[in-house]
């Protein structure tokens, strides 16, 4: 039993080490951190990660995909991004998938910049 508890033990405590800089925050902080920017799904955290019906992708997925385009230079648009965002109000919810996708988006390109000034500062 003292092998299984120590097998556990040792597996959580390597997953906290590995997710700890996920959990970090973005950018603004970690002041160590100034060439990382937060992962995607940081942005679309409160995102909904079940699929509704009819839905290929949850929201949460639809929008770090978006995120994941920004990032890489696939384009620079949020709008273009989240295309494929759904765009029904949900009662209860603010906004719908798209604009707050939208909104991840353009927070993602703000931090972005941030850090490329803050780059080009230091270099």
């Amino acid at each position: 039993m003292g092998m299984k508890l120590t097998k556990t033990a040792l597996a959580t405590a390597a997953l906290a080490l590995c997710a700890s800089p996920a959990f970090a925050g973005g950018p603004q902080n970690n002041p160590g951190s100034a060439h990382h920017l937060a992962a995607p799904g940081v942005y679309c955290k409160s995102e909904s990660k079940k699929k509704t019906e009819g839905q290929k992708r949850s929201d949460f997925s639809t929008c770090v995909v978006a995120q994941a385009k920004l990032r890489s230079n696939k384009t620079d648009s949020p709008r273009e991004a989240c295309k494929g965002a759904d765009k029904h109000h949900v009662k209860g919810e603010k906004g719908t998938a798209f604009s707050r996708c939208v909104a991840a988006g353009a927070k993602l390109l703000k931090d972005q910049k941030a850090q490329d000034e803050q780059s080009s500062q230091s270099a």
